[in-house]
């Protein structure tokens, strides 16, 4: 009980509580990265279209969001090359949530917001010693 209320943290739990994080936030991610990459002309073709963000094309919009949300969703959940693979996450969660779903953060948007949260956060403290980095670090 005393555990409970206490304020200090050891490493192996730190280190298990990043583990726990990456792996939700990448195979959630990757899942509809999956989605995205085997439907992809369904969702290009489809009655909405899908957004030509800054002139790129729709076809090149939707091809980067699903290196974002499949490939280096996977880099994230191993805890590879981490920080660098959650800068397009980041990028796909932002242009998600404040083109797509128009800053609605407490509503539409409400779940990529938690996903930004995520990857902010993997992004300033690392993937943990129980990643792929971390094995390598040693």
């Amino acid at each position: 009980m005393k555990k409970l209320f206490s304020t200090s943290y050891s490493a192996s739990s730190f280190n298990f509580g990043l583990l726990l994080l990456r792996l939700a936030l990448g195979v959630l991610m990757a899942h509809s990265g999956y989605y995205k990459l085997t439907h992809f002309n369904e969702i290009l073709n489809g009655p909405q279209g899908f957004m030509n963000f800054m002139g790129l094309g729709a076809s090149t919009s939707l091809a980067l969001l699903v290196f974002a949300e499949f490939f280096c969703a996977i880099l994230v959940a191993l805890g590879m090359v981490t920080r660098l693979a959650t800068i397009p996450l980041i990028i796909a969660c932002s242009v998600a949530l404040f083109k797509a779903h128009n800053s609605d953060v407490f509503g539409q948007g409400q779940l990529i917001t938690l996903y930004l949260a995520g990857y902010i956060t993997i992004l300033f403290v690392g993937p943990g010693k129980i990643s792929v980095d971390g094995m390598i670090g040693k």
